[in-house]
Parts: structure tokens; C-alpha cells; sequence
């Protein structure tokens, strides 16, 4: 919720954000969606953040893909970027950072 009203005052209203309560829930979902992007959190249940970008790469899907962590140290950016990250917003976030991430890849609003 803190996520989608902040995608929401960056001026992103008319894009659709689809949920998964886990990383092993978001790679079915993947199945059947396109997605433009996918934000991803660090540490969640059943599959890690970055073992979920792991297998998204793996099936060779270049969708752009974020992070929203409190993960912050420059060890974890440094992992995630060579991953196959696109970005990495820190906790706690404001609606101009997430804007700040999401410009590059989604245009202005």
C-alpha cells in the first residue's frame, strides 16, 4: 500500500500494479503478464528478492526490475546491479525517489 500510494503521488496514476505476496507467487504471475516493470523487495518469504531477479534473468526475461529495501549497504547494490537490477530505492522512500527510478524507464507522467 505505502508502495502503490507513492507510485501514485510520482504522478504514475494510470499504471496498473499487480501484487505477489512472494518471489515463487511473482514468477507464476510472470507466466501469464508482460509486465513493464517489476519492483521487488529484498527480503520475502519462501524466494529471496534477488533469487527471484536470479530466475527472472534466467528465463531470459529483461524486464526492468527494481529493488525497495532496507537493504542498503553498497555490498547488497553492488550484488543486485550485477544481478540484473535496474535500480535500488532504499527505506525509507519518498514519492520523489520512487519518480527518480521510474523516469528513466516509464517516462515522465
Amino acid at each position: 500500500m505505502i508502495l502503490q500510494r507513492a507510485i501514485r503521488q510520482a504522478g504514475y496514476r494510470a499504471l496498473t500494479v499487480g501484487e505477489a505476496e512472494n518471489g515463487a507467487q511473482a514468477l507464476e504471475k510472470l507466466r501469464g503478464e508482460k509486465p513493464l516493470l517489476i519492483l521487488s523487495d529484498w527480503n520475502m518469504p519462501e524466494m529471496s528478492g534477488i533469487d527471484f531477479l536470479k530466475q527472472v534473468r534466467a528465463a531470459q526475461n529483461e524486464v526492468p526490475f527494481g529493488f525497495i529495501t532496507s537493504e542498503t549497504s553498497p555490498g547488497i547494490k553492488e550484488i543486485a546491479m550485477n544481478s540484473g537490477a535496474t535500480f535500488l530505492i532504499s527505506k525509507p522512500f519518498s514519492p520523489e525517489d520512487v519518480q527518480d527510478a521510474l523516469t528513466p524507464i516509464l517516462g515522465r507522467c
